[in-house]
């Protein structure tokens, strides 16, 4: 059996290597790069990756579906530039390959850090994402942000964990908050959502309520305040751009970060934190 390791890429020069590095067991690695000028596809091929580069950006379901779709392998394992695989997740993902009978997709376990922290409460822990499936057996939603897997059939579970360097300083966290609530925001707008500044208020202290007391993220310290509260802002900023979009004359009323492309990786590890 033949694993394909897909991933896509802008300016990840800091971690494509160490993130290839965790995945070097598989037979091929598909990265689908959007004009990085940092020299990262330079290191993805030193590193052994196909790389294809694209000159538009429609969104992280449909780029990494322009991964998915040149990956050859029996298996694929769907990766971001900012994560690792750890050693016993590497080793967990070889046992799913050659297991005589199992799922055709698999859930593992994310964690993820915060200024140098690792968070393991509140939304951010456990963060269950679905990365490894047959291919031919799931494709990736089309979704502008916060893309999943759809797969087919039923799930594993993974073990191991999936390491994620989330958010290495507050002004990356900042400025990934504000892209990312935009282009969410414009994606609910378009669907219909509606929202208000009373919906905002109210989305956004449920979100702080529900991340650092019922889910403990207290127990994180003071950094799992610092986590609480930066979701209960993206939530807070989601909902008033939807209430402004519904005022404005439509998109240009965003940035234009709400339209083009966004880093890899999410504003916050967790789907909850999508949803409040």
């Amino acid at each position: 059996m033949r694993l394909s390791v897909v991933l896509i890429t802008k300016n990840e020069a800091r971690h494509i290597e160490a993130c290839l590095a965790s995945v070097g067991f598989a037979d091929e690695w598909i990265v689908v790069d959007s004009g990085s000028s940092d020299g990262t596809q330079e290191l993805a091929r030193r590193a052994g990756a196909r790389v294809i580069e694209t000159s538009d950006w429609p969104g992280f379901g449909p780029q990494k579906n322009r991964a998915l779709a040149a990956a050859s392998g029996d298996w694929v394992f769907s990766i971001d530039a900012d994560e690792r695989a750890s050693p016993e997740l590497a080793a967990s993902i070889r046992a799913a390959m050659a297991a005589a009978a199992g799922p055709a997709s698999y859930k593992v376990s994310r964690l993820s850090s915060f200024c140098g922290e690792w968070i393991r409460h509140g939304d951010w822990y456990p963060d269950d994402v679905l990365r490894l499936f047959r291919r031919g057996s799931a494709r990736f939603s089309d979704d502008l942000v916060h893309e999943q897997v759809l797969a087919d059939g039923p799930v594993g579970r993974l073990d191991g964990e999936l390491l994620h360097e989330s958010q290495p300083s507050l002004e990356s966290c900042l400025d990934k908050l504000n892209r990312y609530t935009s282009g969410r925001a414009l994606q609910l707008h378009r669907a219909g959502r509606s929202g208000s500044l009373s919906k905002a208020i109210a989305h956004g202290l449920w979100a702080f309520l529900r991340s650092y007391v019922f889910k403990r993220g207290f127990l994180d310290g003071r950094m799992g305040f610092v986590v609480a509260f930066s979701i209960a802002e993206g939530t807070y900023y989601r909902y008033l751009k939807i209430w402004l979009l519904a005022r404005g004359p439509g998109p240009a009323s965003l940035p234009p970060a709400a339209t083009t492309h966004l880093s890899h990786g999410t504003q916050s590890p967790s789907s909850a934190s999508t949803t409040a």
